[in-house]
């Protein structure tokens, strides 16, 4: 594999340049920031990151011929979150973990290493979680969203983004969002993935039973183009159906203890940990 050495100015205003992993802010050493950065409430908006994700074509044909949405939608979900918390706020062996899972998996797929488009995947995340602060959490990743930007960028990195790919600040963030937003086609292959993750055929009960919420989450929080992309009803029944779902899951978020909100990302990080182990040859296991 050849190493990128060339420099030029990029869409985000860095140049481009080797993609080594970037540092972790200095903000992260602080207690605050640290649980705002374990904080699940993103985990609301996971659907609307993937809806995002597949909105680009050439995400969408890769996902459609190499993920098993149809009977696993949980485990892809699933995934997705423990590399964010691997990488965000894990370790830097979890985050070295959660990279090699994410490129073993990347390997037969057509376009999986194109730089734009691991970008706008490691976007919609950072999109995402603001959005789903914004809707059912609080005011602290607002007023912190420069730093949590940064605390964002390694995901890149970990996709082999080149860290000047990585925008400077919120400002130049919301430039690149837009304009690749805008550029943004919704294809057959992205409804079919759709189809899969909304309304799967296999998935065990408990993933059902909370599916009519999700739908109403997911399809609420995405951009109106988009959601017209996907061919979404969206009238003033749905929508006060989604300010409803909003107004309940606030509630519910104000009601649970900290420490629980922060539990998924550790136990999502074991879980991949244990399936590191599982892959390694036994000789070389540690007890």
């Amino acid at each position: 594999m050849t190493t990128e050495r060339s420099t030029g100015t990029d869409r985000t205003g860095g140049t481009a340049h080797v993609p080594h992993r970037a540092s972790r802010p200095a903000s992260t050493r602080d207690r605050a920031f640290r649980r705002l950065l374990a904080d699940s409430t993103p985990v609301a908006a996971g659907g609307r990151a993937i809806l995002l994700q597949i909105a680009d074509p050439v995400v969408a044909a890769g996902v459609r011929r190499h993920s098993d949405f149809a009977r696993r939608p949980q485990q892809r979900l699933a995934h997705t979150l423990s590399f964010v918390f691997a990488v965000v706020s894990g370790t830097p062996a979890d985050a070295a973990t959660a990279a090699s899972f994410v490129n073993r998996a990347h390997v037969p797929v057509t376009g999986a290493d194109d730089v734009d488009r691991q970008l706008w995947v490691a976007a919609t995340l950072f999109d995402s979680a603001r959005q789903a602060h914004a809707a059912f959490g609080s005011d602290v990743f607002a007023v912190r969203a420069e730093e949590v930007l940064q605390a964002y960028a390694p995901i890149g990195t970990a996709l082999r983004v080149p860290p000047s790919r990585w925008p400077r600040s919120v400002a130049a963030f919301d430039r690149y969002w837009v304009e690749t937003l805008d550029g943004l086609t919704v294809s057959d292959d992205a409804r079919g993935v759709v189809r899969d993750l909304l309304h799967p055929r296999f998935a065990p009960w408990w993933v059902r039973a909370a599916l009519p919420l999700v739908r109403v989450v997911t399809v609420g929080m995405l951009p109106e183009r988009i959601r017209a992309g996907y061919g979404f009803a969206w009238g003033p029944r749905e929508r006060r159906r989604y300010e409803r779902a909003v107004r309940v899951l606030r509630v519910v978020r104000a009601l649970v203890p900290g420490w629980l909100l922060r539990l998924p990302g550790p136990l999502l990080v074991r879980a991949m940990r244990r399936a590191a182990r599982r892959r390694q040859p036994a000789s070389t296991r540690t007890a």
